[in-house]
């Protein structure tokens, strides 16, 4: 069965581009982090799927990797794809909430037609440890009207928050109709009690109920460092359940999930969970899902 993973990251130390990588933190929401000190390539992503039971790498979704200069990580990643056979889209850093979004958006797409879309990390949280961006853009006008500019270039966004910040990324949905959102890793169900999960449940079910919001099946290790087939199972099928197989889509979040997992072992757990499955959902799920949504040929 084919598999287009849906959420990765590339890069190399090379560039200067990704000094936070050179030594990562020994502490935080990964716990210690050193294992991604290093480079991570194309031909290392091939290299730890080629190892998996039953799936073959048919293509990737990048996502930017906080690079200290957006646009030049954009032009190397293009390079890299360049001089490799796996099909590979990319989604890139542009700041929306700066005045000169639209200029950031036409540089980035003018280095690369392999771009469909943007990511720009919205977490917030009360405790350090977990918050991202320590400023809620949806609720910044300038932030919005950058947002708006997607429809117009056509370009999908990458939702990465938190559940309590989910009523108002449905309303976003609803206010951008054209606009598709991949809502990362699953929604992140951050704090891990019992009301935690019934708000990222019911988060969930709101973001389910835009049209134009799909969910991404990625890096619940970052959350669950000791994870079992069996402690990841109930959120996986909660999103089935909620979006249903045809806007469900699997992705490894390597390296970042290497930290906890090997490949094939995190593919094996996927495989085990949708088992129940029928093929034409495993299929979609694995691969056809993902090529539809971020328009990657074949």
């Amino acid at each position: 069965m084919e598999l287009i993973d849906a959420h990765v990251h590339l890069w190399s130390l090379a560039t200067g581009l990704y000094p936070h990588f050179e030594q990562p933190p020994r502490a935080g929401m990964l716990g210690d982090a050193r294992g991604l000190a290093g480079d991570h390539r194309l031909a290392d992503l091939k290299r730890e799927a080629a190892d998996c039971t039953g799936l073959e790498l048919a293509g990737a979704i990048n996502i930017e990797a906080n690079a200290t200069d957006a646009l030049a990580e954009t032009q190397w990643l293009e390079a890299e794809a360049d001089a490799d056979d796996l099909p590979l889209a990319l989604m890139v850093a542009v700041d929306l909430a700066a005045p000169d979004a639209r200029a950031q958006l036409e540089a980035q797409l003018a280095a690369s037609a392999r771009i469909r879309g943007v990511r720009q990390i919205l977490n917030v949280h009360a405790d350090p440890a977990y918050d991202y961006v320590g400023r809620h853009y949806m609720r910044e006008p300038a932030w919005r009207r950058g947002f708006a500019l997607l429809a117009e270039y056509g370009l999908s966004f990458e939702l990465q928050l938190y559940p309590d910040q989910m009523r108002e990324a449905a309303e976003l949905a609803r206010a951008q109709p054209d606009t598709t959102l991949l809502l990362n890793h699953a929604g992140m169900w951050v704090d891990r009690t019992l009301a935690g999960w019934r708000a990222w449940r019911d988060g969930l079910r709101r973001l389910a109920a835009c049209p134009n919001v799909a969910i991404k099946l990625s890096g619940l290790a970052m959350l669950d460092h000791r994870w079992t087939v069996e402690s990841l199972r109930p959120q996986i099928l909660e999103a089935l359940d909620a979006f249903g197989s045809e806007r469900c889509l699997f992705g490894s979040n390597f390296p970042i999930d290497g930290l906890f997992s090997d490949y094939a072992t995190l593919m094996a757990a996927w495989q085990q969970i949708v088992a129940g499955a029928s093929l034409d959902e495993q299929r979609a799920l694995f691969a056809g899902n993902a090529r539809r949504y971020y328009r990657l040929s074949a």
